[in-house]
């Protein structure tokens, strides 16, 4: 029996050097300031690298003397990263069942959340921390606030999006039972969701450790209230302490999310 003989596998160059085409053409683009692209200054790079250099440097020799004294800062980052992470877990499950399509049969109401949410997502977090500080003070009330609606930007849409993604055998069963949309998402779609919701849980903690750190440059509170003084004293050796200090306790704080996620699969 003769083996049956395959279509030659297409081949798109044309669509392939469109699209080559395009990027190059949006890449040249943006570096022409005569139709409002950025400008890039590539000789300041050759004129002024022994200012870099410099600051390299300094930032390759990390002041180990001034540990002590980022130690209450970095804790006060891991407490606003921890509460901001904590509040956005509990307040996020109502709102992403009143965002998901599964779980809210109502467009208007469905929609109306994705609204609020979409607008909550589009502010960037430095925004919300320097309204917050102008509003409240300096401190942390400010920085927590800020990571609790960043998150729940975060974990409602991603979370939502993978629940109306999924099969949902379950809830036509649950409705030809006669239960009602509220008991439906309490017995089957909260049950079915929570390694999404586990997940996106965990990496907002991720997420909120970095973010925390660059909300105090705004007043906000932590680590990086500490990093933008000793940075404005040019002090480079305290600086790159710091950012040592939050590399690693970011690695750690991924390195026990990874533990968290494979125990819940």
């Amino acid at each position: 029996m003769r083996a049956p003989v395959l279509p030659p596998r297409p081949t798109h160059r044309l669509r392939t050097a469109l699209i080559l085409a395009a990027l190059a053409a949006m890449t040249v683009a943006t570096c022409l300031p005569a139709i409002g692209g950025v400008e890039l200054e590539l000789g300041a790079i050759t004129r002024n690298w022994r200012n870099g250099a410099a600051k390299l440097q300094q930032l390759a020799q990390p002041n180990l003397a001034f540990f002590p004294r980022t130690l209450t800062p970095m804790l006060e980052t891991l407490a606003m990263a921890v509460v901001g992470a904590v509040t956005a877990a509990i307040l996020s499950i109502p709102v992403t069942l009143w965002a998901a399509r599964a779980s809210n049969p109502s467009a208007l109401g469905r929609q109306a959340v994705r609204f609020v949410v979409n607008v909550v997502r589009a502010v960037p977090d430095l925004v919300y921390a320097t309204i917050l500080v102008a509003m409240i003070g300096v401190g942390t009330l400010p920085g927590v606030v800020t990571l609790i609606l960043f998150d729940i930007g975060v974990v409602v849409k991603l979370v939502s999006e993978a629940i109306d993604s999924a099969d949902h055998p379950y809830i036509e069963a649950g409705r030809a039972a006669g239960g009602t949309q509220s008991q439906i998402n309490r017995r089957t779609v909260l049950p079915q969701s929570w390694p999404f919701f586990a997940n996106q849980w965990l990496y907002s903690l991720e997420l909120n450790v970095r973010i925390s750190a660059i909300l105090g440059i705004v007043g906000a509170g932590g680590i990086g209230r500490l990093l933008d003084e000793r940075r404005a004293f040019y002090t480079y050796e305290d600086v790159s302490l710091i950012i040592l200090e939050i590399l690693v306790v970011v690695v750690l704080i991924e390195l026990l999310s990874q533990q968290a996620r494979r125990r819940l699969r």
